[in-house]
Parts: structure tokens; C-alpha cells; sequence
């Protein structure tokens, strides 16, 4: 029996092995022909099948994989292109929540999802689904393609609720983040110091260079849509990663941490990015407010203080690229700033007259492509706030602004309240990080663009589980 084996398995390898040479020559033919899209499909092929099956095996790989997908899709759509390779963020939303209803062996927690960022987040999407009624006419296209920034609030905060609710699924998140965001911060000096890939370099020269080469410098992008983004990425992980370098932790992990977050600072200088520094300062704000070590405000103080006025009052390093942008950023008479406040006051005359305002999708990328024509389409928004001001009007944008102070002061509150130090700090860096992203997305449109969107969505679920989650640490410290 052991030699007809052996002997089947030898016929089965000589035909294998000219067939897999002939769809290797077949690859490599077809990539020669239309490019790497075909050995990109290939590829896809190989991950999507064993990925579908983890997700519906543990729908928490479909979340882990999600807020990863979120880093690097850009990559993709540089270097390979001919896809929308954004809906692969909706198909993963879609199978982790397929992977969560018609698990067989898991009895998830439906109750979790009565909770007041669901609340609100229901909220926001009836807003937006009745604002296809707005009188002033806006696109349906346009709406449809900017609802599917909205409805994520309401798709992943639930999901991250009922499935990915764990003290353990809260330290791989960290971790996660640091990680990607480190992979981010090392392309980020490739860039600078080796070069460009030959999808980025086509970018940049095609249209990128207008706004990402600023005397004769780059502003790293690495692998997101632009450098603000990249830096207001960067920004948001130092104040986590070093929010988390003073916790009670094993020094190990203190000192990698403070490791981390050096390397963050640094990817936020090379951006170029000056609304970064909101982030920054925003977030080690409310690390003071917020935490009841005095050791820690200290520390946040001193590096606030020093960093404004090393900036603002002092004229050391100018001959340096990153330093010279990011004094702009605290400059009265900063002509990018002037033109915002400009087009701000052009939007206050139109907004007088329309108090719902143009419409979801009308202003912005959505509005160049689907609202040719129409006033608000020729006015760049420059920073989300703005954008909902002009999209829902003083009405909806006072609506948006009060769940934002709403959900900042609650977290905060969750905080003050969690007994457990460790859980303590990590809910401190997370709610200092989102505090800054949202603040400072008066500067630029970073909340609504990813993954600074999926990290702010994932984070508002684990710092309203707070309660739950320092239930469980105090637990199993009694159990110790």
C-alpha cells in the first residue's frame, strides 16, 4: 500500500509541476501585458478565501483586520490601482457583522449595544438620511458616497461593543495601533531618505506636488491620502503612546512605549503638517485634566510649555524644513490661514439664507464631482468642521458639535471614574488621543478620513465599555 501511495504521489508531483510553471508563465504574461494587477488578483485571492473563513471563525479578526486594512489601503490604490480598494473597508464591515449574527458557537452580549455612543450615533444617521430632503437640492450620488463615512459610526462602535469588549482586545488594539503606526512612521523616513515607491512618485508628480512640496521640501506622506493626515496620524499616537510610557507598567514596556512615541513625534515633523500640533497639545490637555497623577501633569505640562514657546517665541532651527512649518502654524499672517477665514466668510453670507444647509456630499471632493455648478462646490471646506457647518447647516452643526463636547465629557468622566490604574491609563490615552483628532479637524478634514476615523469609532467603544471593562480588572486583581 505504501509504494502505490508513494507512487501516486509521484505521478500527482509530475503533473503539478508543469502546470505550476504554466501559470507561472501565464502570470507572468498577463503582468507584462495590463501590469501587476493580475498577480495583484492572484494574491487577493489567496488572502481573501482563508481571511473569510478566520472572520467567520472569530468575527474579532474581522475588527483586528479592519483597523489594519485602514493604514495601508492607500498603498494598494498607489501601486497598483484599478480597484476601489475603500470598499473593501464596507465589504470587511459587512463580514465581521455576517460573522457576529450567525455564529453558531459564541453567545455575544446584545445588551451591550444599549449604550449611549449607539444612541447617539443613530441619531447622526437619521440626521443624515433626512437630509435627502434638504431644500436645497443636493446630488443623491453625492450624499450616497459621503453617508458611508457616516454610517461607520453606527456599524463598527456596536460591532466593537458585542465582539471585541475585552481587556485583552483592548491591549491588542494598542499594540495594533503602535505597530501599524510605526510600519507608517518608517515608510514615512524611506520616503525622505532612500525615496519614493513608483506609485507614490507617479502621485506626486501628477498632482501631489501642489500642495505636498512646499520650498522645494516634501511633506511625507507615507502610506496615507497626504501628509496631513499622515501627521495628524503620527500626532494622535504620540499622545497615546506616550500617555501610556508614564502608566503603571512593567518598565519594559514603559521604555517602548517612550520609544514609540519619539518616533511618532518625529513622523509628525517631516509631514509638515502645523494642525498636527493641535493634536498634540489638545491631547496632552486633557491628559492634564483628566488624570490625578501629579507626576504626569508635570511631565505634560513642561512638554506642552516648552514646545509652544520654543515655536512661537524663539527663531531656533528655522533653517530646518519641519520646524519652520510648524511655526507657521502659530503665525497670525500665515497666508493658507488668511484664505481659510476668507472662504469661511464667504460660507457665513450663503449659510445666512440656508440654516440646513447645502446638503450631505455638497461641499468638497463630493461636491466637485457630483454638484458641478452649485455655489458651495467651489468653496474648499479646508476642515471638517466647516464641512458639516456647511453641509447640515448652524442646525445640524450645532447638533454635531454637542455630541462631540458630549462624548468628550463622558469619557472623561469614565476615566475619573475607573478604579483600575493600568485600565485608567489606557481609557486616558485613548480619550486624550480622539479629544485631539476631533479638535483639531477644524484645521483639516481628518476625522472623516482614514484610519484616523476607524481609530476614533474603535476607541469610543472601548472607553464607554469602561465601566465593564474595570469591573473585570478589579475582578481578577481579587482573584490574584
Amino acid at each position: 500500500m505504501e509504494q502505490i501511495a508513494r507512487t501516486t504521489d509521484k505521478k500527482s508531483s509530475f503533473f503539478l509541476i508543469p502546470l505550476a510553471v504554466l501559470a507561472a508563465i501565464g502570470v507572468g504574461w498577463m503582468t507584462a501585458q495590463v501590469g501587476f494587477l493580475v498577480p495583484g488578483l492572484v494574491l487577493a485571492l489567496l488572502l481573501v478565501v482563508p481571511l473569510v473563513y478566520l472572520i467567520f471563525k472569530e468575527p474579532r479578526i474581522g475588527i483586528i483586520s479592519l483597523v489594519s486594512y485602514c493604514f495601508i489601503y492607500n498603498l494598494f490604490a498607489r501601486e497598483i490601482g484599478h480597484f476601489q480598494y475603500l470598499y473593501i473597508v464596507d465589504a470587511l464591515v459587512v463580514l465581521s457583522w455576517l460573522a457576529a449574527l450567525f455564529h453558531t458557537t459564541k453567545d455575544y452580549d446584545w445588551s451591550l449595544m444599549r449604550n449611549e455612543i449607539c444612541v447617539l450615533g443613530a441619531i447622526w444617521t437619521i440626521i443624515n438620511i433626512l437630509e435627502i430632503f434638504n431644500p436645497a437640492g443636493s446630488s443623491l450620488l453625492g450624499w450616497m458616497l459621503e453617508m458611508r463615512y457616516h454610517l461607520l459610526w453606527i456599524l463598527v462602535v456596536p460591532l466593537c461593543l458585542v465582539v471585541f469588549n475585552r481587556n485583552k482586545d483592548l491591549n491588542a488594539f494598542l499594540i495594533l495601533l503602535i505597530c501599524m503606526s510605526l510600519l507608517a512612521t518608517i515608510n514615512g523616513v524611506k520616503q525622505v531618505t532612500i525615496g519614493l515607491f513608483p506609485g507614490e512618485l507617479e502621485w506626486l508628480n501628477s498632482y501631489g506636488y501642489m500642495t505636498h512640496l512646499i520650498w522645494g521640501e516634501l511633506r511625507v506622506f507615507s502610506f496615507f491620502s497626504d501628509a496631513s493626515q499622515f501627521g495628524a496620524s503620527q500626532a494622535h499616537m504620540f499622545v497615546i503612546a506616550f500617555t501610556l510610557a508614564l502608566g503603571p507598567f512593567k518598565r519594559w514596556k514603559k521604555v517602548l512605549c517612550g520609544l514609540a512615541a519619539l518616533a511618532f513625534l518625529y513622523g509628525e515633523s517631516i509631514s509638515g503638517t502645523r494642525g498636527a500640533l493641535f493634536t498634540l497639545f489638545i491631547g496632552l490637555g486633557v491628559v492634564l485634566l483628566i488624570t490625578k497623577n501629579l507626576k504626569v501633569i508635570g511631565i505634560a505640562l513642561v512638554f506642552a510649555v516648552v514646545g509652544f514657546c520654543f515655536l512661537k517665541f524663539t527663531y531656533i532651527g528655522e533653517s530646518h524644513f519641519e520646524i519652520r512649518r510648524m511655526r507657521s502654524a502659530l503665525s497670525s499672517n500665515d497666508a493658507s490661514f488668511n484664505i481659510r477665514l476668507s472662504n469661511q466668510l464667504k460660507l457665513k453670507e450663503y449659510l445666512a439664507e440656508h440654516p440646513f444647509g447645502g446638503g450631505v456630499g455638497a461641499i468638497g471632493y463630493t461636491g466637485e464631482k457630483y454638484n458641478k455648478g452649485t455655489y458651495l462646490a467651489t468653496i474648499p471646506p479646508d476642515s471638517y468642521w466647516v464641512k458639516v457647518w456647511a453641509e447640515y447647516g448652524i442646525v445640524g452643526f450645532v447638533i454635531w458639535i454637542s455630541m462631540m463636547m458630549y462624548i468628550i465629557g463622558k469619557s472623561c468622566g469614565i476615566v475619573w471614574n475607573t478604579k483600575d490604574k493600568g485600565l485608567r491609563f489606557k481609557l486616558t490615552a485613548l480619550t486624550a488621543g480622539f479629544t485631539g483628532i476631533v479638535i483639531s479637524s477644524y484645521g483639516n478634514e481628518i476625522m472623516n478620513m482614514q484610519p484616523s476615523s476607524m481609530i476614533l469609532f474603535v476607541s469610543w467603544a472601548f472607553i464607554f465599555l469602561g465601566p465593564k471593562l474595570d469591573k473585570e480588572a478589579t475582578s481578577l486583581e481579587a482573584h490574584a
